[in-house]
């Protein structure tokens, strides 16, 4: 099978146009092409009335070993990698410990796959509810501001990628192609089979739902299991050993294997953790506000008089601003078409974070509009980031009113230091609801200035983009974990045997895709220490 890059159509093309370009990248005939799927698709929209579709084909052809000994005639062909996934590690007939997996998000629930898929028969152990549950959990909060601290945005089956806009792209290297085995399985639960080619593949929160359940079951009917409402309040320890974990009923689980995949908000693990001795340090993060303009706005600015075209979908963005102040200020976690949400997982603090369902079709474009921060700005040591985090958040929630409506203000008002007190022509998505004000307190003062210098700098980029009307809400503070469990090369505890820290709330991941990936390489790693070769 032969690779074909570069393969450049129109807005309107169809599959005999596809085959048409394949036949005259290869100069072969059209009986010579026998079969061919698209690897990947992008759009190029450099030219906005001239957008462009990018292909990446494995093409069969009778013609593959005279293409490949005149090779360098096609310097947009090679020969295809083999890209398939494979477990070399079985577990042993008669093993009697069951690996223990705390969390059922990305990472946990793709840990706990791979493990089950190697005959391991796993435990997960997740402190909310199956998805369903939380689902009404949650939307009861956005309605009615009912916070459940354990079944919320942040906990429960699912992980916070179940409420976000699903994004399953990553910047991460993937030599072993384990990203290709995510995928392939989340098509297997009923994700989008587009979601195997696309650029920047996504799958909304709906479609996540049911996702989520199926991967449940085939865990499941692999031998493994999972338990909801099981907080682990300990990790049981001896000699440098994990030989355990204590769940908040005072239930004692043993094992010499456990994975840390609880995610960035479980702050009581952290504690938890440090207070046990496990090596911890702080790391960088960001935080900021969510931002909201009108899609269409988006849409025009990006795509021109393509807007509409259903191929292309709701335009998104990626900006960067290198500020006067040493901050880097970024648009992260774009949603197009989406809503801001209630994210928090605390009593008195109101977090922010960005969701889109699979069409993507709602009225307001949104992105986190963020400002690195690192362990400078908070040198009390490992746990100081999540301090640092609540400390914000806790001004939020008595900005908002201390009822979980988010403090909110005007791009235009926010440009020139002076309170909202009327909204404009975009509405805000954000539930249970908003105060207008000043944002100026909610945030690091040089998080705001490095925000307010970036504004104008996007809006050259997007038109648009600096809008009065615009609508900043706040705080976005959990883009990724404060701190990193520091582990070894093969994903163990530096300092705690049989423990292996995994994903993002571990400091190792970063997102739906990269968390299951991670995931997946630490149940490799487990699975080599529990049936050692030789």
């Amino acid at each position: 099978m032969l690779r074909l890059t570069e393969i450049r159509l129109p807005l309107d093309h169809n599959q005999e146009d596809v085959k048409n370009a394949i036949v005259g990248a290869l100069r072969i005939k059209p009986l010579d092409l026998t079969g061919f799927s698209i690897f990947k698709r992008s759009y190029d929209a450099r030219k906005k009335d001239a957008i462009l579709f990018v292909y990446t084909l494995d093409v069969e052809t009778t013609r593959e070993e005279a293409i490949l000994s005149n090779i360098s005639s096609f310097p947009n062909v090679r020969k295809s990698p083999d890209q398939a996934f494979e477990f070399t590690i079985r577990a042993k007939p008669g093993l009697k410990e069951r690996p223990v997996i705390i969390g059922a998000g990305p990472c946990g629930y793709f840990a706990g796959l791979a493990l089950a898929q190697m005959g391991y028969r796993p435990l997960i152990l997740e402190r909310g509810k199956r998805v369903k549950e939380r689902a009404a959990d949650t939307f009861g909060f956005w309605k009615k501001g009912d916070l459940d601290p354990e079944s919320n945005v942040q906990f429960g089956e699912g992980g916070a990628g179940a409420f976000s806009d699903g994004k399953l792209h990553t910047q991460i290297k993937d030599r072993e192609f384990v990203g290709r085995k995510v995928l392939a399985e989340l098509v297997k639960a009923g994700a989008p089979p587009e979601i195997a080619y696309i650029s920047k593949p996504h799958i909304g929160t709906f479609k996540l739902i049911g996702v989520v359940e199926n991967l449940r079951r085939t865990i499941e009917s692999l031998g493994g299991e999972i338990r909801f409402g099981a907080r682990v309040d300990d990790i049981l320890i001896k000699d440098g050993r994990t030989c355990g974990v204590r769940l908040l009923t005072g239930e004692e689980i043993l094992s010499g294997h456990i994975i840390l995949a609880v995610g960035h908000s479980a702050r009581d693990t952290y504690y938890m953790l440090h207070k046990k001795g496990v090596r911890l340090e702080p790391k960088p993060f960001s935080m900021g506000l969510r931002i909201e303009h009108p899609q269409d706005l988006i849409n025009r600015r990006r795509l021109g008089n393509n807007t509409g075209n259903q191929l292309l979908g709701a335009a998104d963005y990626k900006l960067v601003h290198h500020a006067k102040n040493g901050r880097t200020v970024y648009t992260f976690c774009m949603c197009p078409g989406g809503k801001v949400v209630a994210a928090a997982s605390e009593k008195g603090c109101i977090v922010t974070n960005g969701m889109s369902q699979y069409a993507r079709d709602d009225w307001n474009a949104n992105s986190a509009l963020v400002a690195g921060v690192d362990p400078r700005d908070f040198p009390e040591g490992p746990l100081a980031g999540v301090e640092f985090q609540r400390k914000w958040e806790q001004k939020a929630f008595e900005a908002g009113g201390g009822d979980y409506s988010a403090p909110a203000q005007l791009v235009g008002d926010f440009l020139k230091n002076r309170p909202s007190t009327r909204l404009g022509s975009v509405i805000p998505s954000y539930k249970p609801g908003i105060r207008l004000g000043d944002l100026g307190e909610c945030l690091p003062g040089y998080v705001i200035s490095a925000i307010k210098e970036a504004i104008p700098e996007f809006d050259r980029k997007i038109h648009g983009f600096a809008m009065a009307d615009a609508l900043l809400t706040g705080v976005e503070t959990r883009t990724s974990s404060p701190l990193r469990i520091l582990r070894g090369p093969r994903c163990e505890s530096v300092n705690i045997k049989g423990l292996f820290p995994a994903g993002e709330g571990a400091g190792y991941a970063g997102g739906i895709l990269s968390s299951a990936m991670d995931g997946i390489k630490v149940a490799q790693e487990v699975a080599k220490d529990m049936s050692p070769v030789g």
